[in-house]
């Protein structure tokens, strides 16, 4: 598996989220409960920016029409039955690193 660095670990602070582009695609990654997850960065419903919206504790709300997401699952919280797609991410020497879609780490 391939993997891409996208930023320090100690650069994304602990309850915040990011944008990189990756390949061509926005990438989002966000720190919360002392882990990271990455996700296809533009909201499923219209494909507006995901870091344009606002993340309170794990929950994301996208700007545009304030679709719910939590951000350890990528589940949807309203919609229920929208979903964030993740991306593999990991930590390695202090460096987050984002894998391309639907390959496992």
């Amino acid at each position: 598996m391939t993997f891409t660095r996208v930023c320090a670990a100690e650069e994304l602070w602990e309850g915040k989220m990011e944008s990189f582009t990756v390949e061509g695609r926005e990438v989002l990654v966000v720190h919360v409960e002392g882990g990271f997850q990455a996700y296809e960065g533009l909201c499923p419903h219209q494909s507006v920016p995901l870091v344009e919206g606002t993340l309170e504790g794990c929950v994301l709300t996208c700007r545009t029409h304030h679709w719910k997401f939590d951000v350890r699952t990528g589940a949807g919280i309203n919609p229920a039955r929208a979903r964030l797609r993740p991306l593999p991410v990991r930590v390695e020497d202090g460096q987050v690193q984002v894998g391309e879609p639907g390959e496992v780490a």
